[in-house]
Order: C-alpha cells, then sequence, then structure tokens
C-alpha cells in the first residue's frame, strides 16, 4: 500500500501544478476512478472543473475526448453510428467520443433526455450498442459530467436514474485569496497544462486497481454503511432514499481512500469523509424539508451524528 500512496500522491500533485488548493477533491476523484465509478461536477462556471479533467488525463497517461452538450446534440454523436462506405458498397461503424478512457461531458444537463440516456449503458457496462450490435469500450472508461448549479434556462436536470450511476457528486468551489493569487502567478506567462507530462503508465493504473481490490473491509463497518444507507429510506425529510448502488459506491470508495493513505484496510472515518459525496445526490427531499430551507448535506450529517460509528484500532 506504501506504492499506492506514493502513486496517488504523484498523480495529486501533478494535476495540482494545473487545480490549485483542491488536492482532497483530487484524491476523491482518483479515489472514483480507481474504483470504477464516475463523477459529477457540481459548480459554477470558470473554477476550474474542464481542466482538472484535462489533467487527469495527462497525468495518468489516458486518452482524453470532451463533448459540449447542446439541445441538438443527438445520440449517435456520442455513441457514434453506422456510415455507409461507397468504396466497399457496406456500412462501417464510426466511432464516437465515448471511445476513449477519460470522458468529459461538460454541461451534461444542457443534452436532452434522450441524448443523457445514450450514456447509460456506458457508465454501467462499458459497453455500446449501436443497432444490435454490441462494442466495448476501454476497461478504464471513466466518465466526468459537469453541470451548473444556478443556470436553469435550457436545461434539463438528470434523472435519479442517470444520477445514481455517479459515484461521488462533488464541488471544486472558489479559491482563497492567496490560491487565487498563487493560481494568477502560475498562468501570468503560459497555462501549467500545455507543460504537463504523464507520472504513471497504464500498467501501474490496472495494478493501483487490482491493489484497492484487496483493502479489507471489516463486517462493522460493512454494518455501520448499511446502516446510513437504510437511514436515508427512513428520515422523515427524504422522499426517496439512496439505492443499493449507492451503498456499494460508499464501500468501493472508502477502501479506495483507505489505500490512497497507504491502509490495508477501511475505517470508519474513511466512511464518514466520502458519505456526504456519494450520497447527497442520490436522495430526494420532502417538499416540507425544502420548505425549511434544509439541505440534503444537512440531512445526512444528521444521520451520521445518529448512528454510532464503530470502535476499530490500527492495529
Amino acid at each position: 500500500m506504501e506504492t499506492l500512496e506514493t502513486f496517488a500522491r504523484r498523480v495529486t500533485e501533478n494535476v495540482s501544478k494545473v487545480i490549485v488548493g483542491k488536492e482532497l477533491i483530487i484524491e476523491k476523484i482518483l479515489a472514483s476512478m480507481l474504483s470504477d465509478g464516475h463523477v459529477l461536477l457540481n459548480d459554477v462556471p470558470g473554477v476550474g472543473k474542464t481542466m482538472l479533467a484535462r489533467a487527469l488525463a495527462i497525468s495518468t497517461g489516458l486518452s482524453f475526448n470532451r463533448i459540449q452538450c447542446t439541445p441538438d446534440l443527438l445520440p449517435s454523436d456520442i455513441t457514434g453510428l453506422n456510415i455507409l462506405d461507397t468504396k466497399q458498397n457496406e456500412f462501417v461503424f464510426k466511432k464516437g467520443p465515448l471511445f476513449t478512457d477519460l470522458l468529459l461531458a461538460d454541461e451534461i444537463n444542457r443534452a436532452t433526455p434522450r441524448t443523457q440516456s445514450a450514456l447509460l449503458q456506458a457508465m454501467a457496462e462499458r459497453q455500446v450498442t449501436v443497432d444490435g450490435t454490441t462494442y466495448p469500450l476501454s476497461k478504464h472508461f471513466f466518465v466526468i459530467a459537469t453541470q451548473n448549479p444556478v443556470e436553469f434556462e435550457g436545461t434539463f436536470p438528470l434523472p435519479e436514474a442517470q444520477l445514481d450511476r455517479f459515484a461521488i457528486c462533488v464541488s471544486l468551489g472558489y479559491l482563497e485569496k492567496t490560491e487565487e493569487m498563487q493560481m494568477l502567478r502560475r498562468l501570468e506567462k503560459m497555462h501549467p497544462i500545455d507543460s504537463l507530462q504523464p507520472v504513471c503508465d497504464e500498467s501501474e493504473l490496472a495494478h493501483a486497481k487490482e491493489m484497492i481490490k484487496k483493502v479489507y473491509i471489516d463486517d462493522s463497518i460493512l454494518e455501520y454503511i448499511v446502516r446510513i444507507v437504510s437511514r436515508t429510506r427512513s428520515h422523515e425529510d427524504i422522499a426517496l432514499g439512496a439505492s443499493p448502488r449507492g451503498a456499494i459506491a460508499l464501500m468501493e470508495i472508502s477502501k479506495a481512500l483507505a489505500a490512497l493513505r497507504g491502509r490495508e484496510y477501511v475505517l470508519p472515518d474513511d466512511v464518514k469523509e466520502i458519505v456526504i459525496d456519494t450520497l447527497a445526490h442520490r436522495i430526494i427531499l420532502r417538499p416540507e424539508a425544502r420548505l425549511m430551507r434544509k439541505t440534503k448535506q444537512q440531512i445526512i450529517e444528521e444521520i451520521l451524528k445518529t448512528e454510532e460509528a464503530p470502535i476499530k484500532s490500527e492495529t
């Protein structure tokens, strides 16, 4: 696990050359990536969402495609389509931008529901079916989608089935004054991403994923995860609780966080650190709770206070 901790530090520090002051967010996204989850970046424009995705792809040596989602974007624009080859007099499949390692779906809520649904099979099964033929995607296929939470004109809110496919939903937020000064200094002559170089290769990435699968998680912590998720289904302020897929994501990313920090076992603190990012976007509040101006994050924090964490030593 020391090797994996070094690997995580190397990638995080490299991405931090482009994205200043967001090491914890980068670590969470890397943990999601290594546990084969997808990420939704829910934030205002201009905070570095696209640059983070590009920097992560470069740092890990992965191929990268970007989709700018608009209302006129068609499913075939994402998946690809069969085109008639006049020379061979037969249809040939032309691959769409889905056929990459890291896909950035920028402003995903601007695409129509029909186009959004084109991502569902790819995100869940790492394959795409076009005209009855199924095509496999990269084994490292990873989606980072972005959306603007304050602009709703001309947007199509993601349905629950789509939101549930994202392992975590995080926000970058604005920088502190000193961090913003540091960012401006770095951009004074050239953009840092222009000189960014890979710090690992495909074999290291595959090895890291295998190492994470070996992380031990005690039954008491699994029971803790189940209690938290079950509580979201019975809470008086929640109309729709987290799904079993949410419990799986919470377990997998907790294991990944533990591994990236050099441990071979999961602690309750790993679960607590990622629980809001993993579950908040999966629940729906009751109208009464929204009228009381309660947030999903506040309610999950309330649940954490009522559910006692297991006591586990680090020996």
